[in-house]
């Protein structure tokens, strides 16, 4: 929501300053100028990123307009998850969860988190993270070893996009002086033409300086940051989980373990004990 306003603000503020200072508003509009900016920039994102890095990054830009920020709630689901699954092992045995964690579509725990189950690096992160404690007896700093591969494995992989953007929105304001440059080449041509056409000419070559360092610093780069953003966000969930998981291995109840969980969590999105509690309890009715 605030990554659309952002884009009506810049947009607003730029095009709306340039009127109000009495710039004539067709003189922005230069599709050629568009036409040679975007589509090198595209080009050139297309020659330096393999394929599967393209169709990432498409998908994840879409979830800069998208994505809603974690709140309380989501690790609130989190830890209630955990909890249940830690409390079915100590109380029943670890091969008691083995159905939930090797199906979680089918699961009557997961399918009460459906935010969980849309979160498919955190939701394979606790199953695959529950598989190595059913798969055998494992030292707790064995087992924080393994999570953390798994976690620096995961955050190489999701930065992809959001450095490729970045690699983007640096080209862009050289691509604008690409435009600018052919403009000009296109106006020296014009050098016997009467001074507003010239004018004209050269302002609009000139729009392509402006148009290349206004998508890079206004749009493409802000996009960069948002995903890179999100993809922290999604790391802090995984150190969260991990939190627990260590915790339960080192032989901690269940609650001890969320509460260690709940302590991994920083900032405003950090739950209350209470309402940890709140949260454990109305889970179990």
């Amino acid at each position: 929501m605030f990554a659309i306003i952002g884009v009506f603000v810049v947009l607003g503020c730029v095009v709306g300053g340039f009127a109000i200072a009495g710039g004539p508003l067709g003189v922005l509009w230069q599709p050629i100028e568009v036409l040679i900016i975007v589509g090198a920039a595209v080009g050139a994102f297309f020659i330096g990123t393999p394929k599967s890095v393209i169709f990432g990054s498409m998908k994840k830009a879409i979830k800069v307009f998208t994505a809603s920020e974690a709140g309380k709630q989501a690790y609130l689901d989190i830890l209630s998850v955990l909890y249940t699954l830690m409390n079915m092992a100590r109380r029943d045995g670890i091969v008691s969860i083995e159905q939930h964690v090797s199906k979680p579509d089918g699961s009557a725990v997961f399918t009460r988190y459906p935010a969980i189950m849309k979160n498919h690096e955190v939701l394979d992160f606790i199953c695959d993270n529950f598989k190595v404690l059913l798969a055998g007896n494992i030292e707790p700093h064995q087992f924080e070893a393994v999570m953390d591969i798994d976690m620096a494995a995961s955050h190489k992989h999701e930065s992809n996009a959001p450095a490729s953007l970045n690699k983007v929105a640096d080209s862009l304001p050289g691509l604008g002086i690409v435009a600018a440059v052919l403009g000009i080449v296109l106006t020296m041509g014009k050098i016997n033409e009467p001074p507003e056409v010239l004018g004209h000419s050269i302002g609009a070559a000139l729009i392509g300086t402006f148009l290349g360092i206004l998508l890079s610093y206004g749009f493409v780069g802000p996009m960069a940051q948002n995903l890179e953003y999100q993809v922290k966000e999604t790391h802090s969930m995984l150190e969260v989980v991990k939190a627990g998981l260590v915790g339960f291995s080192s032989g901690f109840p269940p609650m001890l373990a969320v509460e260690a969980a709940r302590r991994a969590v920083s900032g405003h999105a950090r739950p209350t004990f209470e309402e940890l509690e709140g949260a454990l309890k109305g889970g179990q009715k």
